[in-house]
């Protein structure tokens, strides 16, 4: 009686039956949790997947991001970071500056480094960085590079990705981010990322880091141009390569700023409810999917406490 009294909308009621039987969600229930109204039902039935997961564990972690350049040849629309080579902003981080980062940083249990694709990079930086950074903190979690890179990396030193993997783990990786994925529909990715890898490719990069024992992240960017249909397509294809491979630790949706790009957002910041409803059924249909993390620097001190009773069980690092 309790939970009819939480639960008012007809549709989460079914789907809060088939989580309690545990079968997955489908599309069309996924439509329905992504438009009700009923804030608070949805929120009861993902935390009570959460709670059922980790009880009243949050995982946190104390990081720093590393970005050893912003130089880099995709200039994707969607992006604020990137920039062309000879722009008076434009940087590399020499080995000796990402050493002088990493001790200044005191005491981190993490570091997570992505950058952009630059075009004169040796192969050796990107190893060395690795081993630069286990030199000085041997006991570090190295979280480095995403999909995008390694495909990159792959092509232009002619390094098949199993290979590029294991003398990545070799030299101090542990696990690998999930940007890059934003959001695989290809229609949407030709309007915000045209130069990416497809969401295709993302995936196999991550099916190969999986196979080569490398637990992996993956992300999800919205509130651009991206429709509903196009949130469900993409936790689907994550959904379907977790059943085969069990790879994917952490799913991460990331709330996009348009702010010095040029895309434009739906909505300048979203409400409390989008991000209630995008967490939520994140934790609902990803039940194969261990984490559900809010970067309380992207959603807010307040609003990050809010999601860890709709699901969410990681503010920080997994």
């Amino acid at each position: 009686m309790i939970m009819m009294k939480i639960i008012t909308d007809k549709n989460l009621l079914a789907i809060n039956e088939k989580v309690e039987m545990g079968i997955a969600v489908n599309d069309d229930d996924t439509i329905a949790m992504l438009s009700t109204n009923d804030i608070m039902g949805l929120s009861y039935i993902a935390h009570n997947i959460k709670k059922k997961l980790h009880g009243d564990t949050v995982f946190y972690g104390v990081n720093m991001n590393l970005n050893y350049t912003n130089i880099c040849l995709l200039r994707c629309p969607l992006c604020a970071f990137s920039r062309d080579k000879n722009d008076t902003d434009a940087y590399v981080l020499s080995l000796d500056d990402i050493a002088a980062k990493v001790r200044q940083a005191g005491d981190i249990d993490e570091v997570h480094i992505v950058g952009g694709l630059h075009p004169d990079l040796p192969f050796s930086y990107y190893e060395d960085m690795l081993k630069t950074i286990k030199a000085i903190k041997p006991f570090i979690h190295i979280v480095a590079f995403t999909a995008v890179e390694y495909d990159y990396l792959s092509h232009k030193f002619n390094i098949p990705l199993d290979k590029l993997f294991q003398r990545f783990k070799n030299a101090g990786l542990g696990s690998i981010p999930g940007g890059g994925a934003e959001i695989f529909a290809p229609e949407i990715r030709a309007t915000i990322a045209p130069k990416k890898i497809s969401g295709k490719r993302w995936l196999e990069v991550m099916a190969i880091a999986h196979r080569n024992g490398i637990k992996t992240n993956a992300t999800m960017l919205f509130n651009h141009i991206e429709k509903h249909e196009d949130i469900i397509g993409h936790m689907r294809q994550i959904r379907q390569l977790q059943e085969k491979t069990y790879g994917f630790k952490t799913f991460v949706p990331l709330v996009f700023h348009e702010e010095h790009t040029k895309i434009k957002a739906k909505r300048k910041e979203p409400t409390g409810y989008d991000l209630i409803r995008i967490y939520a059924t994140a934790r609902i249909y990803l039940h194969n999917v261990p984490h559900i993390k809010a970067l309380w620097m992207y959603v807010g001190e307040k609003v990050a406490q809010v999601l860890l009773q709709c699901g969410v069980d990681d503010i920080g690092a997994t």
